[in-house]
């Protein structure tokens, strides 16, 4: 199958750390691609503004199903990237209502919008690893059909996106393909523990702070690039098959702990940690060990980022970042 090609692209969240960087990306490998976006929060829209010439963003709730119908209209989009959601999981355990709320109506309401207007678009609802929740190891690497266990109020308003895209994509036979990421370096997402850790080496290290925090470090993940990432979903737009679910995921293997390590062992200053109990989930994920053979089968995607290249942009980006925020 040739790789589809895409005129317009309308990414919800697009000023949030996946949907900012997923918009570079994209012009990057498909200049001509137009870009749209819709954002709530301020977040990175500095950056894509300074970065990206040819992007529109329009300030959109996607709670208010009128006018989320009356921009997808107007904007037209051949691909849709659905980001949008509260992903802060330690967070959704203190509001519970407020995430289930948002997250399962606005991802309604972009599927009802594209459903009324009878679009052709290729939608790619980007689920997360989350969904699967506390898996046995008898059940690692994690396949596309292991049995959601979610582990958290946000990985259930996740694994609610993802049934009812799986339903408007049986039952209206729309373009719809499901992407279940799972961790990747991400130095905008300042919640994700690996950021968290690479901020407060930074703050170490000029003298703002003494000691760096921490929740659970046993929890093991799988882990990818951001760039690899990016590439990734859109890999699944432009050469995945319609109606499917895919795993996406590195080939390094690493605990919490070790990845805190990784980047103590590169700083000059000695770092002394501590346990901060808020940051503790009642309850947690342990095993996030992703089998994404199909993906790479039917895409030819691959990751290309090493590890330790990887956390070294981790913590450069980390430091840019600081300067500019």
């Amino acid at each position: 199958m040739k790789p589809r090609k895409f005129k317009t692209c309308f990414i919800t969240g697009i000023t949030g750390s996946g949907g900012s960087y997923l918009a570079e990306k994209i012009s990057e490998v498909s200049p001509n691609t137009k870009i749209f976006g819709s954002y709530r929060s301020l977040g990175y829209k500095k950056i894509l503004k300074k970065r990206l010439n040819k992007i529109k963003l329009f300030n959109l709730d996607l709670n208010d199903s009128n006018r989320t119908y009356s921009i997808i209209k107007k904007v037209d989009p051949d691909v849709v990237f659905h980001f949008a959601s509260n992903a802060d999981v330690r967070d959704s355990f203190d509001k519970p209502l407020e995430f289930a709320s948002n997250n399962n109506s606005i991802t309604i309401n972009v599927l009802e919008a594209l459903k009324k207007l009878k679009s052709k678009a290729v939608i790619i609802i980007c689920s997360t690893s989350e969904v699967y929740g506390r898996v046995n190891k008898n059940d690692i690497p994690i396949k596309e059909n292991q049995k959601f266990n979610p582990s958290s109020p946000y990985a259930a308003t996740k694994a609610f996106q993802d049934f009812i895209a799986q339903i408007y994509y049986r039952s209206f036979k729309m373009n719809i393909i499901i992407t279940r990421m799972f961790s990747y370096t991400n130095a905008r997402r300042k919640n994700l523990f690996q950021t968290s850790f690479a901020n407060q080496i930074i703050d170490i290290e000029s003298g703002r702070k003494n000691f760096l925090y921490h929740g659970n470090l046993n929890s093991i993940r799988t882990f990818i690039d951001i760039d690899d990432a990016m590439n990734a979903y859109w890999f699944a737009a432009t050469k995945g098959k319609i109606g499917e679910i895919y795993n996406i995921g590195g080939n390094k293997i690493i605990s919490v702990k070790d990845f805190l390590n990784e980047l103590i062992n590169r700083s000059k200053k000695k770092i002394i940690c501590k346990v901060d109990k808020k940051l503790l989930r009642p309850i947690d994920v342990t095993l996030q060990i992703t089998n994404s053979r199909k993906f790479r089968k039917d895409t030819g995607w691959k990751p290309k980022v090493s590890f330790s290249d990887s956390v070294n942009r981790l913590i450069e980006e980390c430091q840019i970042l600081k300067k500019e925020f």
